[in-house]
């Protein structure tokens, strides 16, 4: 389908910077938010990960709603016209995952509102899928607003692995990057929104998505082999759709947490698909910067691209941004920036 789809507004509260500038200019920048938490790992020492500076010590859902609020009212400072013309995409984490930061989806959605003041219409959804939450509300905001029932549609993710049940848990898992373990994630925290509208300019522009799932996920039960096959669709899909190959692409973000898996998914999606000559591809990440983030990271590495073309320091363009979790599925999503 045609994504008719542009990004005309960003926001983000992350370790490295309460606004989407401040957290852009840090992760260009390779600066990190790591530091040691609260929390006890192997050894006694202190684990390591990457907390949200917030003014007041807000915790749990509460500390989760002022976030997420931060960041919509951030995009809306810049379209002030689309306030009460939007629909809200919520995307939230897992919701089986272990230590998950939040009892009621429902709750904090209309804890955002109240905070943000913005009204919750019959549009509005929440999408607990994790890290690729972000590739199901693209697909359901061009849907919507290419009905033509809604003007805008604001994509908005939050998210938080450090909580003590979640910390217990991917630590006794051998999940956490420690002293002891040097194949695993630090945690982190984040929100980030992006307010879309149907694509008029195409400054810029969705121009495909493919979503997927990998069979071979992560401790998948029945030890199957890695072939990358589910990202490898994602990202077929949505190069036929915008009507490339692999070799056209200026640069790719990725949610790549740090563990030894995802950067070899990533990795074997390309080298099945990448042919012919081509400039080199730049390959980022906000993990870098920012630990394992969840369900916040493809608004965040949304916003990443829009700000690159912006400022004009991407390499070129188009965009593929990807994410997957760790039930195995997949996302990617092809944007092209192009010259006000």
């Amino acid at each position: 389908m045609n994504a008719r789809l542009d990004i005309l507004s960003i926001g983000m509260v992350t370790a490295v910077g309460l606004d989407a500038p401040s957290s852009c200019a840090a992760m260009r920048a390779r600066l990190d938010g790591f530091r040691e938490t609260g929390f006890v790992g192997p050894r006694g020492e202190w684990l390591v990960g990457a907390p949200v500076p917030m003014p007041r010590n807000w915790i749990g859902e509460q500390r989760l709603a002022h976030m997420a609020a931060a960041a919509i009212c951030e995009t809306f400072d810049a379209v002030p016209e689309a306030r009460g013309k939007t629909a809200l995409m919520l995307c939230l984490p897992e919701g089986d995952r272990q230590g998950r930061p939040l009892h009621d989806d429902a709750t904090l959605s209309e804890a955002i509102s109240r905070i943000a003041k913005i009204d919750l219409n019959l549009h509005s959804r929440i999408i607990a899928h994790g890290r690729p939450s972000g590739h199901v509300a693209l697909d359901q905001a061009r849907r919507l607003l290419a009905r033509e029932t809604i003007p805008y549609v604001l994509i908005a993710g939050v998210d938080s692995y450090l909580t003590s049940a979640a910390l217990s848990h991917y630590l006794s898992a051998e999940r956490l990057l420690t002293s002891t373990n040097s194949d695993g994630f630090i945690p982190g925290e984040a929100a980030a929104a992006v307010l879309c509208a149907r694509s008029l300019s195409g400054k810029f522009q969705l121009s495909g998505l493919g979503l997927t799932r990998e069979p071979a996920f992560i401790h998948n039960g029945a030890d199957l082999p890695l072939r990358g096959d589910g990202m490898t669709e994602a990202y077929r899909m949505a190069l036929d759709e915008t009507g490339i190959e692999m070799n056209q692409l200026g640069y790719r973000i990725a949610d790549l947490i740090g563990e030894t898996y995802w950067f070899k998914q990533t990795a074997l999606a390309n080298l099945r698909l990448l042919r012919g000559r081509h400039d080199p591809q730049d390959l980022w990440s906000p993990s870098e910067s920012l630990g394992n983030i969840g369900a916040a990271v493809v608004p965040l590495m949304l916003g990443m691209g829009w700000m690159a073309a912006r400022k004009g320091y991407a390499a070129a363009s188009p965009i593929l941004i990807e994410a997957s979790n760790d039930a195995g599925a997949c996302g990617a999503a092809v944007f092209v920036a192009r010259e006000a």
